[in-house]
């Protein structure tokens, strides 16, 4: 696997970091707390892996610029700045959630979650389509 790789290994990992935080919401709905355990780690954890991938992306790449079509460029970077500001929100939203339900403070964990699940769910599902947009939908000349 070479660098130029790592835009596909992120997407997947993007895309499997939500549908675990979609299995884990569900799991918890159904009273399934071991199972609303594992996947929540589980997808701190594919969310950890896609940090040092892209990071490792960036380094070695550079940044992508997204420049055609120049009518859904607007478009693209008011989806990139969501994506990019809640990523960095997320972080600690997502740490101190843990923190929470690791001390077994689960109100306050259960009050954090509810703008921290959505808010995740939200940069891993742009994450994924911001991937399409730059290499399969609208791939930008290098």
């Amino acid at each position: 696997m070479s660098v130029g790789d790592l835009p596909h290994v992120n997407a997947a990992l993007n895309g499997l970091s939500a549908v675990l935080l979609l299995c884990g919401f569900v799991a918890i709905k159904s009273k399934r707390i071991n199972t609303h355990r594992t996947l929540m780690i589980s997808a701190i954890l594919s969310s950890t892996l896609f940090l040092v991938c892209y990071l490792i992306y960036h380094y070695h790449a550079g940044r992508t610029v997204f420049r055609d079509p120049a009518w859904l460029r607007p478009y693209y970077l008011a989806l990139l700045l969501t994506h990019t500001v809640l990523a960095v929100v997320i972080v600690p939203m997502v740490f101190m959630t843990l923190l929470r339900a690791w001390r077994q403070d689960f109100q306050r964990h259960r009050r954090l979650a509810r703008w921290t699940w959505p808010l995740w769910m939200y940069v891993s599902v742009t994450g994924v389509l911001i991937y399409f947009l730059l290499y399969h939908w609208f791939p930008q000349a290098g």
